[in-house]
């Protein structure tokens, strides 16, 4: 494979770790920024749905979203190599800043109502559907190969930052304006996303990667990108194991926490610090990872801990105490968030950078698209047999991923780059 000679410049910063580097510094603050105007926003719209209608209608206009993002996810990865990953992010960032200060505007002259809220949640799913894939893409056009596993430990500390912040100031824009007030603070947190991400250099694809896309419609660059990871040796199984680990760990657990806490009797602040020790023990894989730079055996590593979360993912329903399941949260968001991290960074490593919008858009689908759309199952289910044997299953399907991982050779010896 051919490729594009870097100037001196360029080449400085792809050997600057990745946590001195000015250019990835700019991508990791606008990505912080952009997450935290997403958790503004959901506490908004959450407030916003609830005074403006019945239970079942806020909880159409928060589930609304998904459906777009579902359906779309596999074209926003077409878009999002055929248009570059910056240019789409600004894009999803610009799109979104407007909607959501329209309606805080909106909400300001008439009061909280329906149909602008519907709206805006089925915006906020559309440009998700494109918006995801395009971060997916970005890591590996601002650094070098070899900074790509910090990287993503970088992002996932942004992230927690992110969920952290987020959800404290939109409590606190409701309690002093009400939803307009914290819609109007989404906004802004989202704009501040968009003058840093102009700020980023990109670096040129090899040419060969790119020349064979002139002239394809969009349906044969989708194809392409499926094709690129069914005959690649470690994607299709790494993208196997993902999925799985995603569907045995982010839908279950989201609603089937809910539950669990009701029946044990935890409440609110029981549910929260659960939710809490997920936070920290996602947080510390990812600050481990940051420190690093780098796993060896990063194949191995990725399937013992999806091997090893699965356990406690079953054992989470059983446990006999308030304190014992906060620990085994924090056990379950280290071990899921160091497998999360190490997969996306052999994703980075392994994807060929032409196609790794499409390759995200396919990771990405079941947990933020197809996921959400099985909670009510979920729900059914734990109403049919109860918590325990759901979050069971839910272990084993988890568990299955690790299986692969680690039964593919190929995946199994996979390295990161130095």
């Amino acid at each position: 494979m051919s490729t594009v000679p870097r100037t001196p410049a360029v080449r400085a910063a792809a050997e600057r770790p990745a946590h001195r580097d000015g250019n990835v510094l700019r991508w990791l603050g606008a990505y912080a920024s952009s997450m935290a105007g997403d958790g503004v926003y959901y506490v908004a719209l959450s407030w916003a749905a609830v005074q403006a209608g019945t239970p079942a209608q806020a909880g159409l206009v928060l589930s609304v979203s998904a459906l777009p993002r579902a359906v779309l996810m596999l074209g926003g990865g077409v878009i999002a190599d055929r248009f570059g990953p910056r240019r789409v992010v600004i894009g999803s960032d610009a799109v979104r800043c407007a909607a959501v200060l329209a309606v805080a505007g909106l909400l300001l002259l008439t009061g909280p109502r329906l149909w602008p809220l519907t709206a805006l949640a089925l915006v906020f799913g559309t440009v998700d559907a494109v918006f995801v894939p395009a971060v997916g893409a970005l890591p590996a056009r601002i650094t070098d190969r070899g900074q790509l596993a910090r990287v993503q430990g970088m992002r996932g500390l942004a992230y927690r930052f992110a969920v952290i912040v987020g959800a404290p100031l939109g409590g606190l824009g409701v309690a002093v304006g009400g939803a307009a007030a914290a819609f109007g603070l989404a906004g802004l947190l989202t704009a501040l996303s968009l003058p840093l991400l102009v700020g980023v250099r990109m670096r040129q694809l090899p040419p060969d990667d790119t020349a064979d896309a002139r002239g394809r419609t969009a349906w044969a660059d989708l194809v392409a990108g499926l094709r690129h990871i069914r005959r690649h040796r470690v994607l299709a199984p790494l993208t196997a194991a993902i999925a799985l680990g995603d569907l045995g760990f982010v839908g279950p657990l989201n609603v089937g926490l809910t539950l669990l806490a009701d029946e044990r009797g935890w409440g609110a602040s029981g549910m929260g610090g659960v939710l809490s020790g997920f936070g920290v023990g996602a947080g510390a894989a990812a600050l481990l990872l940051t420190l690093r730079g780098r796993l060896p055996h990063a194949g191995r590593v990725a399937g013992c801990s999806i091997l090893a979360a699965s356990p406690a993912i079953g054992a989470l329903a059983y446990a006999p105490t308030l304190a014992a399941a906060v620990g085994t949260a924090v056990l379950i968001g280290l071990l899921a968030g160091l497998s999360g991290a190490v997969c996306a960074a052999l994703l980075q490593t392994q994807a060929d950078p032409a196609y790794l919008g499409r390759v995200t858009a396919v990771t990405s689908l079941v947990s933020l698209g197809l996921t959400p759309l099985s909670m009510p199952l979920t729900a059914a289910a734990v109403g049919a047999w109860g918590t325990g044997p759901v979050f069971v299953v839910s272990a084993g399907v988890c568990g299955l991923g690790g299986v692969v991982a680690l039964g593919v050779p190929a995946l199994r010896r996979a390295e990161l780059p130095r």
